[in-house]
């Protein structure tokens, strides 16, 4: 078995007293999150699942924890400085807050649409704002330049020795809450979450698994692994933008490499699902990225040894977001059913495609009409229908309700 020393060398420049001493920094600064229980996860997977909370962390992620151990270890002459950082939102309200508590001047840059209760956030806890880029590399950029410039500190999100070890934080609670766990699965994006978690627990704890999971569209691990080096992606697609990164941070991916058992790939799919189970079952508001480790589980439950900790990293999510992601995944869960069927424009058609619906307690939502299509027939018109459905196998009886009454369905 492997030893402490050996887990601490294998670490590198990063070992678990690193994450000690950033555990004693952030006494009364962070909280220590609770661990939830999940009677419906702990069905699926057949053992014990906790959901750690970092959505109820300060800020609404664990950012803050890396963000401001990075903050405190600057010199006198660098604070004076300030610092400077880019991001959609997490990170950002993470550098902001721990700059104030610090005293230390904080610029941040965000994309020009960002959602705008982060970028008001961030204003709050005593960031600068600057809006500038449409993508966060563009932005990252201008930051990048900003400090160049001025001669303030950039805050990387996760590339740096002392984000990692303020992020491993995070392992430290977990194997104080639940000293029985045989498996710790966490979201993914640059890898300072996970590669922090990593180096505390395998240290402490080898026995234990460390999973990550990335969203299918922005997996940008599975081929730097398989490389032997961090590799840039392009074409970058996922709702779960805090996990939405295009080439692993060289620090973490040579923590990750080294000390995290698996990285697995979640769909879009999963990821709505995942985020509303949470709310639905857990009674809690967590964003998509941070919904990761829970679309893993209902993917493949029965692949985790439990007890089983699944990390919710973050709850920062839009409300017009969150709108349009549960409507989402309550498709995606047979929930929800769009349909669009042609009928016979004249009177009493309307009356009787309603009819049927009632015959099988489907319930309309929405329903829209379109006679201008020039596709359609002299006598025809489009009805587009948005139902509440009661599971997947209900959406199957209504489609067959309509199909026996003779409407076909639209392509």
């Amino acid at each position: 078995m492997t030893g402490v020393n050996d887990m601490n060398d294998m670490a590198g420049a990063i070992t678990v007293d690193a994450v000690r001493e950033a555990h004693k920094m952030l006494s009364g600064v962070s909280r220590a999150t609770v661990l939830e229980g999940s009677r419906h996860l702990s069905g699926l997977v057949g053992a014990p699942v906790h959901l750690k909370c970092e959505n109820l962390q300060r800020t609404g992620s664990f950012k803050i924890r890396g963000a401001y151990v990075r903050i405190a270890g600057l010199s006198a002459e660098e604070r004076a400085a300030g610092v400077v950082a880019a991001s959609a939102g997490n990170h950002a309200q993470g550098v902001a807050l721990a700059a104030s508590l610090l005293g230390v001047r904080s610029t941040v840059f965000m994309p020009s649409g960002a959602p705008l209760p982060k970028v008001a956030a961030t204003r709050e806890y005593g960031a600068e704002v600057r809006l500038q880029g449409h993508v966060v590399d563009e932005t990252l950029a201008a930051a990048q330049e900003y400090a160049r410039e001025t001669g303030a500190v950039f805050i990387h999100p996760f590339d740096h020795r002392d984000i990692i070890a303020g992020q491993g934080t995070v392992g430290l609670e977990i194997l104080e809450q639940c000293p029985e766990v045989r498996t710790i699965v966490v979201g993914v994006g640059g890898g300072g979450l996970v590669a922090g978690i990593a180096v505390a627990v395998k240290a402490l704890r080898p026995d234990v698994k460390v999973i990550g999971v990335q969203a299918a569209g922005a997996a940008c691990y599975p081929p730097s692994l398989a490389a032997g080096h961090p590799v840039a992606i392009e074409g970058l697609s996922t709702m779960a933008d805090g996990i939405k990164v295009g080439r692993p941070g060289d620090v973490p991916f040579g923590i990750v490499q080294r000390l995290v058992d698996e990285i697995r790939t979640v769909s879009e799919d999963q990821l709505s699902s995942a985020l509303l189970l949470c709310l639905e079952r857990a009674k809690l508001v967590v964003e998509p990225a941070g919904a990761s480790p829970v679309a893993a589980l209902l993917a493949d439950p029965k692949s985790f040894e439990g007890p089983v900790v699944a990390v919710l990293s973050g709850g920062n999510v839009d409300p017009l977001l969150m709108q349009r992601i549960l409507r989402f995944g309550m498709a995606a869960g047979g929930r929800y059913l769009s349909l669009r069927l042609r009928l016979t424009d004249r009177p009493g058609a309307l009356e009787g495609l309603l009819g049927v619906l009632t015959v099988v307690d489907a319930n309309v939502v929405d329903i829209g009409h379109v006679r201008t299509d020039p596709r359609l027939g002299l006598t025809e018109v489009e009805v587009e229908l948005h139902l509440e459905t009661k599971g997947p196998a209900h959406c199957d009886e209504v489609r067959e309700a309509l199909h026996e009454a003779g409407y076909v369905m639209a392509e």
